[in-house]
């Protein structure tokens, strides 16, 4: 027994040992954790159980069967984050580059049915130089076998994607699929085709940076979630997202620490919204005196920062904010923001987690660029989404609610449960000058002074439509209420709602416009 054992203790020791040590310290020259390292700083100290050490690949081509490391090119198992069980993978770069080989795919997919089949997230660390050429079409088999499990994981349990190294060709798709992607600047990559490839068919020049660095991805492309400095807070923000989302689609989201006083009133509120309509704010400065203790996790921060989407916790209670941001493009709804606001919804939705609006807008962006690049449909997307949704979800209109725009921004008339307004509202088709301006054209370009008659009739229009209580009157939104208020009112909505009973009829699924 004892030689045995001692045969096991060699044979372990190889396993954590990757492609040896001098890719250990050519890794370490990048910036760069080895793959167990990366698991160390993700997860809860001691916690990761290691699964499928022993697996080596089978292929015999290319000299390949002499050399046939532990593990592959994948270190797999499960750990704990704040002690909620997870399951990971983690791509070993010093082993054949992290390629995708038959046996990496198969450890890769068993983790993936475990955390399905127990209800944990899944975390993937990608680092890989693709797929395995020697392997030919059996690793690009592998490749399709991880993205159907994606697929069937999608909305199941969480999934979270951190690029680490490069992420190229068929890799990145199965990243694609899942809820939200990690980068690291200078180290991560992603392309479908590299600058190699670029250059040859379209004589483009261009960096792995700038086709599909991090930054490129984070506020380009909006491919990636986030982008960090380095690995170790990349890591770390992942640890920090699972305090906001459960486990799986039937587990409730964990709740905050519940400090912060749910009847606490915010004086500062009463000072943000400008008196001039036009004068823009920053959403963000209401945002941190509503949640609890002003803390929120933004999501896509630097891509479509027209809208604002975000993790908090209110009252102890875990939401997903998505909020028009005034100081930039007024926020305005376009392409990107409606894309952006569409997943987003969509994960909370799947997820359970509460949807509050803070909504000042004026409407979508206009243009030939916007028309022709779809915003009819990349805007019915975000009105899909929000029309799909059935989690408890609360509106705050703090400003401009004009258009359609109004409509999808969650109004009560797609389902939405706690509608209510600051006084500084303005609910109607378009802004007061506009409107005046299509109404009365022609008697006021007819008047002894065109501008004060415009003047005069702008101010009838503000009079009568600009403000919140026709739509109060009608039942479209539940009250007006004391901005200082807003955050006790939310809290209060959200525990009446905790029992929120609702569905969409049935079917396969809906048809999204994609």
């Amino acid at each position: 027994m004892r030689e045995k054992l001692a045969l096991l203790e060699r044979r372990a020791q190889e396993a954590e040992q990757g492609g040896g040590a001098a890719r250990l310290e050519a890794q370490h020259a990048k910036g760069k954790l080895s793959a167990r390292e990366r698991l160390d700083v993700l997860l809860d100290p001691g916690s990761f159980v290691e699964l499928d050490r022993f697996v080596v690949h089978r292929s015999t081509d290319f000299g390949l069967d002499e050399q046939r490391p532990y593990g592959d090119g994948v270190v797999t198992g499960h750990g704990r984050i704040d002690g909620r069980l997870v399951y990971v993978f983690s791509q070993d770069f010093t082993v054949f580059g992290g390629s995708l080989s038959e046996a990496v795919a198969e450890k890769i997919c068993k983790v993936m049915d475990l955390a399905v089949r127990t209800g944990a997230p899944i975390v993937g660390l990608n680092d890989s130089g693709g797929a395995r050429i020697q392997e030919g079409v059996v690793s690009l088999g592998g490749y399709a076998d991880i993205f159907l499990r994606n697929t069937l994981a999608s909305g199941v349990v969480p999934q979270i994607s951190a690029v680490l190294g490069p992420c190229a060709g068929g890799a990145v798709y199965s990243p694609a699929i899942t809820d939200f992607i990690y980068m690291v600047r200078g180290t991560s990559y992603m392309f479908v085709t590299g600058p190699n490839v670029v250059k040859t068919v379209t004589h483009e020049d261009v960096t792995m940076e700038t086709l599909g660095g991090a930054d490129t991805h984070a506020s380009m492309s909006g491919v990636a979630h986030f982008s960090f400095d380095d690995e170790v807070a990349c890591l770390r923000a992942i640890r920090d997202v699972f305090r906001f989302i459960p486990s799986n689609n039937l587990d409730e989201a964990p709740r905050g620490s519940g400090r912060d006083p749910a009847d606490r009133r915010e004086e500062r509120l009463l000072d943000i919204v400008p008196d001039v309509e036009t004068r823009p704010y920053d959403m963000h400065d209401i945002l941190r005196l509503v949640i609890d203790d002003a803390e929120f996790y933004e999501v896509h921060r630097d891509y479509a920062a027209n809208l604002i989407v975000s993790f908090a916790h209110l009252g102890g209670f875990s939401v997903g904010i998505v909020a028009n941001q005034p100081a930039v493009l007024a926020g305005v709804l376009d392409i990107n923001a409606s894309r952006k606001g569409a997943r987003f919804i969509r994960f909370c939705d799947a997820f359970n987690i509460p949807l509050v609006t803070f909504e000042d807008v004026p409407g979508f962006l206009p243009g030939v660029a916007q028309e022709h690049g779809g915003i009819i449909r990349e805007g019915a997307k975000l009105l899909f989404a929000y029309c799909e949704a059935t989690v408890p979800k609360l509106t705050v209109i703090t400003r401009k609610a004009y258009g359609g725009a109004y409509d999808v921004m969650s109004s009560k008339h797609i389902r939405g449960d706690f509608n209510v307004a600051w006084p500084t509202a303005e609910l109607a088709v378009m802004g007061p000058r506009g409107a005046a301006d299509i109404l009365f054209r022609k008697e006021t370009a007819d008047a002894p002074d065109p501008v004060a008659a415009l003047d005069a009739r702008i101010a009838e229009y503000r009079e009568k439509f600009a403000h919140p209580y026709i739509a109060a009157g009608r039942g479209y939104l539940d009250d007006i209420i004391d901005p200082r208020d807003t955050r006790p009112r939310l809290i209060e909505a959200l525990r009446a709602l905790q029992g929120k009973r609702a569905s969409n009829p049935a079917k396969k699924h809906g048809n999204i416009p994609l």
